[in-house]
């Protein structure tokens, strides 16, 4: 018997085999898993559509009266470059509404930080209160995948409502006007939804933020949109920016001095630089982000005072960069601040 068990081949169980063959698969990351279903959860939500339908009504009244107002100026609109990007930044004849101005872009810049407190304030202290935190940890994932997958959904929901938003504009712009977008226009488009959707991103990070410090949902969101109402709307927070500007600049000898110190506390808001970098975008005229009038675009930009795409970018590049440490930074302090949390079952 000794020698048939010698001479016998030795083949491995079917439960080993097995074993080894699930071993061998590649593991969806954890991260992934959570983000898709975040980001299903999301799209099926009415909170998506209501949202959607915000930024879209917002995007709609200024839209058709830039419309018109470049119909009415169809004679001068014939050689001028750009004209389809003039329905985000041209503002309709007889219209003032004071500190904001009344075009596609501004209004964008106003309603599309909603998406990302509306994203973001619930992300961790809503499945906090609903017990399932604990849960969802237990889970064989790593404990990072959980905030991880969470911002990576709620950014993936915010690209779906920026980029329908565009294609709205952009098909409104086309019947209206019965022209299409260039090829020049398109590049400046494709950045300029990058651009929002890198200073709705900062939102999102910093509603996680606060669904991470604040245990409850509702103050976190009424901490999220109380900021929002200070910052992103020129009533509150930029005009004390401008009046703290004019206050340290009160003793320079220079209007360009002058000037650059208001400019500089301003842009410690995120707004006014999502503001200077889309309108240098969005109006190949802006030759610069330092122009004292850079929203106020009346007419269509002349042949002579037109830059090209990568000029506009060079200027707009330290505004993307500023905005995207913004974004890693306060979602660096929530995924610290996640990670070093206690959580009970």
């Amino acid at each position: 018997m000794s020698a048939n068990a010698t001479a016998a081949p030795a083949t491995p169980a079917p439960a080993e085999t097995k074993a080894t063959t699930t071993a061998d698969r590649p593991i969806r990351s954890g991260w992934l898993t959570i983000a898709s279903k975040e980001l299903s959860d999301h799209v099926l939500s009415s909170r998506f559509y209501v949202l959607l339908i915000v930024l879209g009504i917002a995007a709609l009244i200024p839209l058709y009266f830039a419309a018109e107002r470049i119909r009415s100026l169809a004679e001068g609109a014939t050689g001028s470059p750009a004209v389809f990007l003039a329905l985000f930044v041209i503002q309709p004849e007889g219209v003032d509404l004071g500190p904001i101005n009344f075009t596609v872009n501004a209004f964008v810049a106003i309603a599309a930080p909603l998406l990302g407190v509306a994203f973001g304030f619930d992300a961790v202290n809503g499945e906090r209160h609903q017990g399932t935190l604990p849960r969802l940890l237990s889970q064989p994932i790593h404990r990072d995948d959980v905030i991880n997958g969470k911002f990576a959904a709620g950014l993936g929901a915010i690209a779906l409502a920026l980029a329908a938003l565009l294609l709205f504009v952009v098909g409104f712009g086309m019947l209206r006007l019965g022209i299409g977008p260039s090829l020049e226009e398109v590049l400046r488009l494709l950045s300029w939804f990058g651009l929002t959707l890198l200073y709705v991103g900062l939102w999102l990070a910093f509603g996680t933020l606060l669904s991470v410090v604040i245990r409850r949902a509702a103050t976190s969101a009424l901490v999220g949109f109380g900021v929002w109402l200070f910052v992103a709307l020129p009533i509150a927070g930029p005009l004390l920016a401008a009046l703290l500007g004019q206050f340290l600049a009160s003793g320079a000898t220079t209007a360009a001095d002058y000037y650059g110190t208001v400019q500089w506390v301003q842009r410690l808001l995120p707004g006014q630089l999502y503001g200077e970098a889309s309108a240098a975008l969005l109006t190949p005229g802006v030759t610069s982000v330092s122009s004292a009038d850079l929203y106020k675009v009346a007419t269509l930009p002349s042949n002579d005072t037109v830059l090209s795409f990568d000029q506009s970018l060079l200027i707009v590049w330290p505004h993307l960069v500023i905005l995207f440490a913004l974004m890693v930074g306060c979602f660096a302090l929530a995924y610290a601040r996640f990670m070093r949390q206690e959580v009970r079952a």
